[in-house]
């Protein structure tokens, strides 16, 4: 019994190459005549776009569409009809644009005619704004002391700053040490200090209490518009 070549699509692929190495032979020819010039470059246009709709679409497009009946609607969203596969491929060929199968599950199934090139470039365009969007915030961690120098100081702010800037948040750690613990008023001096300089970027919603040795902060980023 003889099998559809639709079935294999090894066997589609190659004769895909096949035609596409024909063509290419064709506008090479139309090319160098100077007078076809302008069909040379739109074959090469036609070919590039049939390469980039075949790679990685997630949507049954064209001639996948075997479908007894379909409800066709226009690249505008409007009704066009309900008709076979094939009537709404030809309509969407006539117009220069693909019928793409929007949903298989709907009785009968909904197909859109439309760039389906250009719809894969917007919608891949929105996912990566969208990825943007959803920023992961960390919590980095800077550590102070009483006894810190103005360098080193300036130093642990400039990296909060830069933490604050990205949306991350900052744990402010300062530590007291041995005889330390007797002035405390001079770390609280410190964070106070140190807060001041990140207050362009971050603000403290709570200020940290002393625990054991140690008084612990969280400075948050603020939200710009």
């Amino acid at each position: 019994m003889k099998q559809n070549s639709r079935s294999h699509p090894a066997a589609k692929e190659r004769a895909r190459l096949i035609l596409i190495d024909f063509v290419f032979a064709l506008a090479d020819i139309c090319g160098r005549t100077g007078l076809l010039r302008a069909i040379y470059f739109f074959t090469l246009f036609y070919i590039w776009r049939c390469v980039e709709i075949s790679t990685a679409k997630d949507l049954q497009i064209n001639e996948e569409i075997r479908l007894k009946e379909v409800r066709v609607v226009g690249q505008d969203g409007e009704p066009i009809g309900v008709m076979s596969s094939d009537a709404a491929l030809k309509t969407a060929y006539d117009l220069g644009l693909d019928l793409v199968l929007m949903a298989p599950t709907a009785t009968p199934p909904v197909c859109k005619i439309m760039d389906y090139g250009k719809y894969r470039f917007d919608r891949e365009k929105k996912e990566k704004e969208a990825k943007k969007k959803q920023q992961t915030v960390e919590l980095k961690e800077v550590q102070l002391s009483c006894r810190i120098d103005v360098h080193d100081f300036e130093t642990k702010v400039r990296n909060a700053v830069k933490f604050l800037s990205a949306g991350n948040k900052v744990k402010v750690v300062l530590r007291f040490k041995g005889r330390e613990m007797s002035h405390i008023e001079l770390g609280e001096e410190i964070l106070s200090k140190f807060i001041a300089a990140c207050s362009e970027v971050g603000s403290v919603d709570k200020k940290g209490s002393l625990d054991g040795r140690t008084i612990t902060t969280i400075i948050n980023p603020v939200k710009t518009k």
